[in-house]
């Protein structure tokens, strides 16, 4: 008698590793597609919001609160006031565009010319330029946290967009100069001028408010009230660009 053989055949309807691989970035992309429903209207409300309200505080001086409390970053006591547009004086205002970001009225928050020099620029030298403008940096500073990463950078694009959408250039700029860090723990304007100069921001003088916005790239670095040969000279630079763009420059009430 012969033997029955049998052959075992495919099994039939087996997703091939492929299928699943692609099945489940499918479904991760749909999660975060609902959770980006959900969030991004919260993030549109809160710009709104900022928009007439000041802010009450920022990610970078919650994270210097924190370094303090832990004693991680030691350093003078953390300083914040919010200064009211009217009573910051204009050349206080024309001082910060001239020393961070001159295009500041016509970009539409990020400015091309400057980050191609920019990446020319590191192309040839071991010290890194960046092109960061002034839109950019509010919404680093309000919203985020410092570092290099490609998800910050990400989400400070995204948020800089919303910021020059539902804001104007004047509230933008308003907003930046509250929350700078103009020297060691030293947030906003009106801050800096009580801590350093002894002065409401209204008092301030051209020299005064250049030497504010000389310290900005390394405002723990240097001191406005006493400063070194090398931010002398910056601000000096500062207030030369201050001439040359001329008082209106800027849309400033």
């Amino acid at each position: 008698m012969a033997r029955k053989t049998t052959t075992s055949s495919p099994r039939r309807n087996q997703p091939r590793p492929a299928a699943k691989k692609h099945a489940a970035s499918k479904g991760l992309l749909r999660r975060v597609l609902r959770v980006a429903g959900w969030i991004l209207p919260g993030i549109v409300a809160v710009i709104l919001i900022l928009r007439f309200v000041p802010p009450p505080t920022s990610a970078f001086i919650l994270t210097r609160h924190a370094e303090r409390m832990l004693d991680s970053a030691p350093g003078p006591a953390v300083m914040h006031e919010w200064t009211p547009l009217r009573r910051i004086p204009k050349h206080m205002a024309l001082a910060v565009v001239a020393a961070e970001d001159q295009n500041f009225p016509n970009h539409f928050g990020f400015d091309v010319d400057a980050i191609a020099r920019a990446v020319e620029h590191n192309k040839k030298n071991q010290k890194v330029r960046g092109a960061s403008t002034i839109s950019q940096q509010t919404a680093k500073n309000l919203f985020l946290w410092s570092g290099r990463s490609y998800v910050r950078k990400a989400l400070e694009a995204g948020f800089t967009v919303l910021i020059e959408l539902l804001w104007s250039k004047e509230r933008i700029l308003e907003v930046y100069l509250n929350i700078a860090e103009f020297g060691d723990g030293t947030y906003g304007v009106g801050a800096a001028s009580k801590r350093f100069f002894g002065k409401t921001p209204a008092r301030l003088t051209t020299h005064e408010a250049a030497l504010l916005a000389a310290a900005l790239p390394s405002p723990r670095k240097f001191s406005p009230s006493r400063p070194s040969a090398y931010l002398r000279q910056r601000a000096q630079w500062v207030q030369t660009q201050m001439r040359q763009l001329g008082p209106n420059h800027i849309a400033w009430h």
